[in-house]
């Protein structure tokens, strides 16, 4: 048999002898506290690999933004992003040349692959960490003409992701020549062109673009649901090399898509002047969705008591109206070179992010043509999208009439305006503050006069199934012509006419309680508000609330 080995005897004082390996690390390895500063070869290797992508190692590639007075992406990506607030995903990732470039080359000259990708936090000075938070992706022109290459494809799918799984707000800087043809390494496989859509009505997606914008890089642009592009903008799906491949012909960069058409197209919503603005635009826009703000401050509303003429054949400025009634600088126009009938705009009462439909008086009198509807039933989708309340500011003839307004196919396109306002759930308020006729009067409250949370006019509302005069001109014809006198038929088509509007003043609608009020335009903001206080807030939602929003 073999024996046991005898016990180990452990003494206080050898307890006392054995150090710790945790609270007391091997001084061989541990770093002193005047040490905390020093950087290992190994991680000296990776600051210099990240320090390669910054711009200030990029001297020239800088120099070249500079004299077409642009910014690099990083620039952009820095001024929208709170300060101290962007991680950036894939700094290190380089072009997939290997197979014709050597790496020392491509580390050079192909950082980050030509794109910038990363989270961030905008707007956080408005609004808290859980709000703030963004995803953000540029394209760089000074790499490969910022075209879409293997690996950025990789990244934007990595964003994609993100965004989708964390319900990220999607902020993109498209400025680029579209696909990469140089790219040799592996074979390729992206789902950015299917995934990227997918975020449509799940998040809010901002595109911004200056300079050249083709191909894919003007398809992702075209799928955001707003488009923000600078002075001296090119937006088209094929650049000079694609057209002139075609057999097309051979065109100019700048005569491709050039900034004036793709306004008045409807392309892009809001033109600026560089992307410094476009930058802010983009903050401005996010924060709609973002939510309330806290502080606000409105001009004197008894400005609104004389901003229509009293003589009602007068024309005035719907925009003047929209900045009065809004909190001061809180007015967003979407559009504004495109469906001139129709003002698109988000505002802010009380601090609440609203959005504007409202009747353009100075463009067809304010009558609904084929481009006003699409202008208006695309806003009030994205609005509902993201539950944000919607105002309608009526002030119109009714639905364009004629043969020529109808080879627009104005009847599919008008019938947009009570499809999409009919099956909105977010709360709605109509003002009437002039004329209410037909169709369009009632296309401008959702398709009916009760739908709204109110309807309400000001002193200066009219109601009619058409307008007046050429009410008074079809239905009293006969009589009229039997006048012989112009003179005495004049005077009885005035008489005719003041006698209509009598009965068809905004007052006279109130007695029979066709609408909830006249009021005071001093007491439109206090309606509003009071009116959203009234309405319960949306439940939270972690799915869509539409499949997508139009993107047209």
């Amino acid at each position: 048999m073999g024996s046991r080995a005898a016990p180990i005897c452990v003494t206080d004082d050898a307890v006392m002898s054995v150090k710790n390996p945790i609270s007391e690390p091997n001084q061989n390895t541990a770093l002193q506290a005047d040490d905390l500063d020093s950087v290992r070869p190994d991680l000296e290797e990776v600051h210099a690999r990240h320090a390669i992508t910054l711009d200030a190692a990029r001297p020239e590639s800088v120099a070249r933004r500079r004299k077409t007075h642009q910014r690099t992406a990083r620039e952009n990506i820095e001024d929208i992003c709170d300060p101290g607030k962007f991680v950036e995903y894939g700094p290190l990732v380089i072009a997939a040349q290997r197979r014709r470039r050597t790496i020392e080359d491509l580390v050079k000259n192909t950082p980050a692959d030509g794109m910038v990708v990363g989270l961030g936090s905008v707007n956080g000075d408005l609004f808290p960490p859980e709000k703030s938070r963004a995803a953000l992706m540029a394209y760089d022109f000074t790499v490969l003409a910022g075209t879409q290459g293997h690996q950025n494809h990789r990244k934007t799918d990595r964003m994609i992701q993100i965004a989708n799984d964390f319900r990220l707000p999607l902020v993109l800087y498209a400025e680029g020549g579209g696909g990469r043809p140089g790219d040799t390494d592996g074979g390729f496989s992206s789902k950015t062109f299917y995934d990227f859509p997918r975020l449509s009505g799940l998040v809010p997606m901002v595109g911004i673009t200056s300079g050249r914008c083709y191909a894919g890089n003007a398809s992702l642009l075209g799928i955001c649901d707003v488009v923000i592009a600078t002075k001296g903008s090119n937006i088209g799906m094929g650049g000079p090399a694609m057209i002139e491949g075609g057999g097309l012909g051979i065109f100019r960069p700048e005569e491709i898509g050039p900034l004036d058409v793709q306004t008045r197209s409807g392309v892009v919503d809001v033109a600026v002047e560089d992307e410094a603005e476009a930058t802010k635009v983009a903050k401005k826009y996010l924060s709609y969705f973002q939510g309330s703000i806290a502080t606000w401050s409105c001009a004197d509303q008894r400005r609104l008591r004389g901003i229509i003429p009293e003589n009602r054949l007068r024309v005035y400025d719907i925009r003047s109206v929209i900045h009065t009634m809004a909190d001061t600088d809180s007015v967003l126009e979407l559009r504004s070179h495109f469906g001139h009938g129709m003002i698109t705009a988000f505002i802010r009462i009380e601090g609440h992010p609203f959005g504007i439909v409202a009747n353009n008086p100075m463009h067809l009198a304010g009558a609904i043509d084929s481009d006003g509807s699409d202008k208006g039933a695309h806003f009030i989708q994205l609005c509902d999208a993201f539950d944000i309340p919607l105002i309608f500011l009526c002030d119109t003839p009714g639905i364009m009439v004629g043969p020529e307004i109808e080879k627009t196919a104005l009847v599919r396109h008008s019938s947009r305006l009570f499809v999409t306002a009919a099956n909105a759930t977010v709360p709605f308020f109509t003002i009437v503050l002039r004329k209410a006729y037909g169709l369009g009067g009632i296309a401008m409250a959702a398709g009916a006069y009760d739908a709204a949370v109110f309807t309400v006019a000001w002193p200066t509302g009219e109601f009619g199934p058409m307008g007046l005069e050429g009410a008074v001109k079809l239905g009293y014809r006969n009589e009229l012509a039997a006048i012989d006198d112009p003179t005495q038929r004049k005077t009885r088509f005035d008489e005719m006419v003041a006698s209509m509007y009598q009965r068809g003043k905004a007052l006279n609608n109130a007695s029979h309680f066709s609408i909830d009020d006249v009021i005071d335009p001093a007491e439109t903001r206090k309606w509003i508000a009071a009116g959203l206080r009234t309405c319960p807030k949306p439940e939270p939602r972690t799915g869509k609330k539409h499949p997508y929003i139009d993107t047209w």
